[in-house]
């Protein structure tokens, strides 16, 4: 049976073959261990999957909540067209600041807005000022909060908008309906919520990697 070992193993032959990091890419892990962030961003496979699917959507404007240091962003901000425009909304004013040195290095400071604060009190204020609808949303944050941040992607979306969930699986424990974890709880809802919703049509995947065992819910709105 495989073991984690294997798993990081396989992510490290994966990333070697497709989706090699550049130095933009590999000086933000460093900068970003080196300020103290948690080791949370996503893997660089999963980097190069979120890049993919943002060219597959053809994504003009991508709405990303939970910036951390700004891996993902250069991931996502890279598929963008040269008149593309991204926002990514960042709880810490710390890793804010190290997210947008490291996008500022990787040449993409002019097409990715960063707004910091509670991710809940900038969804809002976005919303205000009416912007077209996002053609792809990434939310990764506090997972307590994820069906609040469902909710706000489809107030910001359109009918053939993407909406992706990170860290779905939590280790396994999401099958818990016992559980009294907040991440878990807020996750179970965000999957029941986009299971319901007559907007959606929704999967999600498990997977195994360097960061463990988890996955990722992929919604498209259809209405």
């Amino acid at each position: 049976m495989s073991d984690s070992r294997t798993w990081d193993d396989v992510d490290a032959y994966f990333t070697t073959h497709l989706s090699p990091e550049d130095d933009a890419l590999r000086a933000a892990v460093r900068d970003s261990e080196a300020a103290g962030l948690p080791s949370i961003a996503v893997t660089a496979p999963q980097g190069k999957l979120l890049h993919l699917l943002a060219l597959i959507q053809g994504a003009r404007t991508i709405l990303e909540i939970g910036t951390l240091g700004g891996y993902s962003t250069i991931w996502l901000a890279r598929a963008l067209p040269a008149d593309g425009r991204m926002i990514s909304l960042e709880y810490s004013p710390k890793h804010a600041e190290v997210a947008a040195r490291n996008l500022a290095r990787a040449g993409l400071d002019k097409q990715v807005e960063i707004r910091v604060g509670p991710a809940l009190d900038s969804l809002p204020r976005l919303a205000a000022e009416h912007p077209a609808p996002f053609d792809l949303v990434f939310i990764d944050a506090d997972k307590a909060n994820n069906p609040h941040y469902v909710e706000w992607a489809l107030k910001l979306t359109a009918e053939g908008s993407l909406i992706i969930v990170d860290n779905v699986v939590r280790g396994g424990r999401v099958a818990d309906p016992g559980s009294t974890d907040p991440d878990v709880r807020g996750t179970r809802a965000a999957i029941e919520l986009i299971g319901s919703h007559p907007r959606l049509a929704a999967t999600a995947i498990q997977t195994v990697g360097a960061k463990s065992y988890d996955g990722f819910a992929l919604a498209r709105v259809v209405r």
